[in-house]
């Protein structure tokens, strides 16, 4: 399984080692960022809150993940896949 992510992303053994750990630390930090706004926004549980949480959450985590992959060396990397994924949601430009 790692072969193939080395091979498809075109990293060595450390570069992959560097992009696991941002996109864990990126969700691990997109996940609390996104319980501490939602707690202050909008503080009663119920289905609303979880809607509001997973759109929260999938605003927020192209941010974490690219400011996470600054200081780990991962930006290029990182500024490319989600222009990949930007596409293949909205269409090609």
């Amino acid at each position: 399984m790692f072969e193939k992510l080395k091979t498809r992303w075109g990293v060595g053994g450390w570069g992959l080692f560097l992009i696991l750990v941002t996109f864990a630390c990126g969700g691990s930090a997109c996940a609390y960022l996104g319980r501490k706004i939602l707690g202050v926004i909008y503080p009663e549980t119920g289905p609303l809150r979880t809607f509001l949480y997973i759109l929260l959450i999938t605003v927020l985590w192209p941010f974490c993940v690219l400011i996470i992959s600054i200081p780990l060396g991962q930006f290029r990397f990182f500024s490319n896949y989600l222009n990949r994924v930007a596409k293949r949601l909205f269409g090609k430009k």
